[in-house]
């Protein structure tokens, strides 16, 4: 499969956080990675290859040395997306069956409307053991929001400001039709009666597809964050493993909503496996500290894209375009990680690989977001930077993106993992 088409099912593939986690389980087991379980004793063999997976949504996986470990080589990226989880199932009103809905993350509220949804995520059931987790995708076009007709609403074409508790409610069916929760246990195999709990969010129906006369462009739901997730695994199989350094690929969730649960950026899911596998192989504290010193880390998250119709919301000297490479994300207040030392680091590299190395700074008088980097720094000290690639309409039910920067971030973090480097002193590496 090319690099675009398994970008591409990856995004098809993880309609929920849940289901990105799995897809990445799926491909690092068919790349012989072992599971190993937090809950479990840990047996590690220099040389080998292992994932962990928390909460089912969250993903690291590593490749160890067969020496011991003087430096890890990390890229981060996000399973979640901006979207709407359900509250209530099967809520009659008005003759209708409809569901009842909280928004996850900040989103583009309106670009929900009139279009194809269903639902995906995981359900708690009961079983003869105790209980266990089941993934759901309902693979039909089941919901809609509908919008309001223009002739009960003339204004708005002129401004509108949307309720989420009134106007972005899911119609399900009419009255007394089957439940959702039948629905859901035939999908998973079990006894309506048996389903205890769920995580269940709306998703998109529509696929990833190319765009313009000679497919330069792509749109697909979740394409923040789910395209620097499958660009940064492929990197990650492809390279060539270092004799004294780890590398470690991560997925981590609840960045939409500010990272602050054990499976997020501020919890302490990747500091628990660093120190872990530190102390299955014998290495103590005095280690731990000089292998953070001598690593670096990648925050993937995608970056926006100078706008064909609004170029004046871009800084006129640091806006990015779809398909000129890699994006290299700076930030005055340290919403972003990256400074000097890390971006000519990593510039380096790519400079090396030949890959298209771009910047992106917000205007002066417009503030940004941020994203998972800055927050994880507080329980990892390595040196790090935040990057991504340009997209148009971010937190869209469907974004567009560039078909080439799929070659270059996976390039780029390929060459990451491979490129040699040292820190031989605060500041100061030799390559």
């Amino acid at each position: 499969m090319d690099h675009i088409s398994s970008v591409f099912s990856f995004l098809d593939a993880g309609v929920s956080p849940w289901h990105a986690a799995a897809e990445s389980v799926r491909r690092l087991e068919e790349a012989g990675f072992l599971r190993l379980e937090e809950s479990a004793p840990w047996a590690l063999a220099p040389g080998g290859s292992y994932y962990v997976t928390r909460n089912g949504s969250a993903v690291l996986a590593f490749r160890l040395p067969v020496q011991p470990i003087r430096g890890w080589r990390l890229a981060l990226s996000h399973s979640d997306a901006p979207t709407w989880r359900v509250k209530n199932t099967c809520v009659e009103q008005a003759g209708y069956t409809k569901l009842e809905t909280e928004g996850y993350g900040g989103m583009l509220m309106g670009t929900w409307l009139d279009r194809p949804l269903t639902l995906a995520g995981r359900v708690v059931v009961r079983t003869a053991e105790g209980l266990a987790s089941r993934l759901v995708y309902l693979d039909r076009d089941l919901l809609t929001i509908p919008s309001v007709a223009i002739h009960f609403d003339r204004g708005v074409n002129d401004g509108r400001k949307w309720d989420p508790q009134v106007d972005l409610q899911p119609l399900y069916g009419e009255a007394g039709c089957p439940t959702l929760l039948e629905l859901i246990a035939q999908e998973a195999g079990v006894a309506p009666a048996d389903i205890l709990t769920w995580d269940l969010c709306l998703a998109v129906r529509q696929k990833a597809t190319r765009i313009g006369p000679d497919g330069a462009f792509f749109m697909s739901p979740r394409i923040d964050d789910l395209e620097c997730a499958a660009t940064t695994l492929l990197g990650f199989l492809e390279s060539e493993p270092q004799p004294a350094v780890a590398g470690v690929w991560g997925m981590l969730d609840n960045e939409e909503v500010g990272s602050s649960s054990r499976q997020g950026a501020e919890g302490t899911f990747l500091s628990d496996t660093l120190h872990r596998i530190l102390h299955c192989l014998g290495q103590g504290a005095q280690d731990a500290w000089q292998i953070a010193a001598n690593s670096l880390i990648l925050s993937a998250d995608n970056g926006h894209a100078i706008h064909p119709n609004h170029p004046e919301k871009s800084d006129p000297q640091n806006a990015p375009r779809m398909n000129g490479g890699v994006v290299i994300k700076v930030n005055a207040s340290q919403k972003y990680t990256t400074d000097a030392v890390s971006a000519a680091l990593f510039e380096q590299i790519c400079r090396e690989a030949q890959i298209p190395v771009q910047r992106f700074a917000n205007r002066a008088d417009m503030p940004g977001g941020s994203t998972l980097g800055n927050l994880q720094g507080h329980s990892v000290s390595s040196p790090m930077l935040d990057i991504g690639l340009a997209q148009l309409a971010m937190h869209s039910a469907v974004e567009t993106a560039g078909t080439k920067d799929i070659a270059h971030m996976t390039a780029a973090v390929r060459a990451f993992y491979q490129r040699p480097f040292t820190c031989c002193g605060d500041g100061l590496y030799s390559l």
